[in-house]
């Protein structure tokens, strides 16, 4: 019972990650760059408080991919992030929640996995509801927002973390814990150069608002919730942690309509609902296939 309250508290703190970054005064690319950094110091000096060793020689052997990942991981932020400057929250969280069907139409190439009437019947539904997702909106918030690309921003950082899935089931002898530092270092070290190109890197007028948030959301968001969320994994099942996780996408919208006051039409809703109804049945179903497999 902790453990699943410990998990339902880590999606909610997911969940609430654009509400911090809509308020931060900094490009996309820059907050990304400081998540990174703050993440993966917070979890590197963790782990000698929860005894966790890193496998250096092991790690040798996944860098290519560990390159790969953290890289595909740095540009999803990027584009996430984007995608809540350009369009609600709402929005931006169901086109990124795209991620999993994503997944399902590349892993027969890449994975060899079975194609199967389920997961197409899952792709046909996740589609309607993108559909519905992005019909124009005539209300008061069109004008504050650039809906269309806000959401090709949503899809193209929910692509990237496809690639992030994808490329972690070649990443072999390493724990979720490693990966994940792994992968944070990695990213923030790319996109340095990045951001030293593209931003001006000049922080002296940076407000009190945005330095504090920019620290929270590197330790509370990515530190502190990874390090909950390893814990909590261990003790949960697979099923409960698939259907757990829809904890996060449901809490953002809910918490955007209740503090930044964001409304969806009916037909958007019906949409979320397609698009997370979608990714949930092919995870339940999945997971009910391979039961059968192993009986």
């Amino acid at each position: 019972m902790r453990a699943k309250a410990t998990f339902i508290l880590v999606m909610l703190i997911f969940g609430s990650i654009g509400l911090f970054v809509k308020n931060i005064d900094l490009s996309s690319s820059e907050i990304a760059l400081f998540r990174g950094a703050i993440g993966s110091v917070f979890l590197i000096g963790a782990s000698f408080f929860v005894k966790q060793k890193f496998n250096l020689k092991t790690t040798k052997r996944n860098i290519v991919m560990l390159i790969l990942s953290g890289t595909a991981l740095g540009f999803n932020w990027i584009f996430l992030f984007e995608a809540y400057q350009y369009t609600t929250i709402s929005n931006a969280t169901l086109s990124y929640y795209f991620a999993p069907v994503f997944v399902m139409v590349l892993a027969p190439f890449l994975l060899k996995e079975t194609w199967t009437w389920k997961k197409g019947l899952s792709i046909v539904i996740a589609l309607i509801g993108l559909f519905l997702v992005v019909q124009p909106d005539t209300g008061a918030s069109s004008i504050a927002f650039n809906h269309p690309v806000g959401i090709s921003y949503g899809l193209l950082a929910a692509a990237f973390y496809a690639g992030v899935i994808l490329i972690n089931k070649f990443i072999k002898g390493l724990s979720d814990f490693e990966t994940t530092v792994m992968q944070l270092s990695i990213a923030s070290i790319v996109l340095l150069p990045y951001v030293g190109i593209t931003e001006n890197m000049n922080y002296a007028g940076l407000g009190m608002q945005s330095l504090v948030l920019i620290v929270i959301l590197g330790i509370i968001h990515t530190g502190v919730a990874y390090l909950m969320y390893f814990s909590a994994m261990k003790k949960l099942k697979g099923q409960t942690i698939g259907v757990f996780s829809y904890i996060d996408p449901i809490s953002a919208v809910i918490m955007a309509a209740i503090i930044l006051q964001e409304s969806m039409s009916v037909l958007q809703i019906i949409g979320g609902i397609c698009i997370l109804g979608s990714t949930l049945l092919s995870e339940v179903m999945g997971k009910k296939d391979e039961d059968k497999v192993v009986a």
